[in-house]
């Protein structure tokens, strides 16, 4: 299952079932595991792991050095893609650099649309979807079932926290805190991710507690430190809650803001 016209590096770890296009450059210090298929015309560099059942179509660069211009030959860093991840044609994620933890990581279920870039040393968690064009600088972090519509651009060392979703073209400058959705230049709250919570698995009550949250946080007037003070009593009831409050809480970019402020 190996084209012919692949190239394929001797010291590269390639399970029995993998499959290569051709035109396909798989560099040493590549491991591809079980059930990986990577379609025509992909350069994927390493030191690189993808994990099984991993999807990666045509075009794509894969594990390349970072954009980054303190990067030398002689750093050794590396990218982690899980399991059961989508590739689509174009995408582009680079490796980490020493000084910003030394790994890029993709968690597992991913699917990324054409020409995504995942920039160095980003932390993307489990089942996020990125649209066409999405595109995230470097240190950034990514929640679990997270969603950037096309044209999404993150800022350096911005967390989008988990089930939040960014609106076509957004411009992420600042943290987004899970359950919120985004839209504008630069991207301000617009309300919870309430169709994304349900289709999650998410309760009515626990929708509406977020969705309380989310007023007292975004539409009461209050300072955030204000704010988390009224939320503090939650925190035990719902754990969404907590993760929430947590997440603003460890903002060092400070959140993004609503219409109104």
């Amino acid at each position: 299952m190996i084209d012919p016209s692949a190239r394929i590096h001797p010291r590269a770890v390639v399970a029995s079932d993998v499959e290569v296009g051709p035109w396909t450059i798989i560099d040493e210090q590549v491991e591809l595991r079980s059930g990986v298929r990577i379609d025509a015309h992909c350069v994927i560099k390493g030191p690189t792991v993808i994990g099984a059942q991993t999807r990666i179509y045509p075009f794509c660069s894969i594990g390349e050095a970072p954009q980054d211009k303190k990067f030398t030959d002689e750093s050794v860093t590396r990218l982690e893609i899980g399991e059961r991840n989508t590739i689509r044609e174009y995408c582009s994620i680079n490796r980490g650099t020493p000084g910003g933890g030394g790994v890029t990581r993709l968690g597992d279920d991913n699917w990324l649309m054409a020409y995504c870039h995942i920039a160095h040393d980003c932390q993307v968690g489990n089942h996020t979807v990125f649209a066409n064009n999405a595109t995230l600088a470097g240190h950034v972090e990514i929640g679990d079932y997270a969603i950037l519509a096309g044209f999404t651009g993150v800022h350096q060392f911005c967390r989008v926290g988990e089930s939040s979703f960014a609106a076509i073209a957004a411009v992420i400058v600042k943290d987004v805190p899970p359950y919120v959705m985004v839209e504008g230049n630069t991207a301000r709250a617009r309300a919870i991710n309430r169709e994304g919570l349900r289709r999650r698995g998410f309760s009515i009550a626990t929708i509406d507690a977020i969705k309380r949250a989310y007023k007292t946080l975004y539409r009461q007037g209050l300072t955030v430190e204000k704010a988390l003070e009224e939320l503090a009593p939650q925190v035990d009831e719902h754990p969404e809650i907590r993760r929430f409050v947590d997440f603003v809480r460890a903002t060092k970019r400070g959140i993004v803001r609503s219409r109104a402020s």
